[in-house]
């Protein structure tokens, strides 16, 4: 069997599929629904760079690199920074009662 070099392949970016605003949503919705605080923060991540950085940041009042900072791995955004760029994607959070 001969051996995939792994550096050979292309990157993966989930942004080049969540063309729709109804995929990034779904997107959004399963990392809420996960509940894991770095995962919404990626996802919230991935779907501003599907959308573009530059228009989100204008929409947020935020500048760019304040936005990546905010979304990278290692930030920790306010929630009502996490508001501010949910509203600038055109989105809303729902909250429903979970069953145990």
């Amino acid at each position: 069997m001969a051996k995939i070099d792994v550096n050979s392949l292309p990157e993966f970016d989930a942004a080049d599929y969540l063309t729709t605003p109804e995929r990034q949503a779904e997107f959004l919705s399963a990392a809420l629904e996960d509940g894991d605080d770095a995962g919404i923060r990626n996802a919230l991540g991935v779907i501003a760079r599907a959308r573009g950085m530059t228009g989100i940041a204008e929409a947020t009042d935020m500048n760019r690199q304040g936005l990546y900072v905010a979304l990278s791995e290692n930030g920790n955004p306010a929630f009502s920074t996490v508001m501010k760029i949910v509203r600038a994607m055109g989105m809303k959070i729902t909250i429903t009662a979970s069953t145990p």
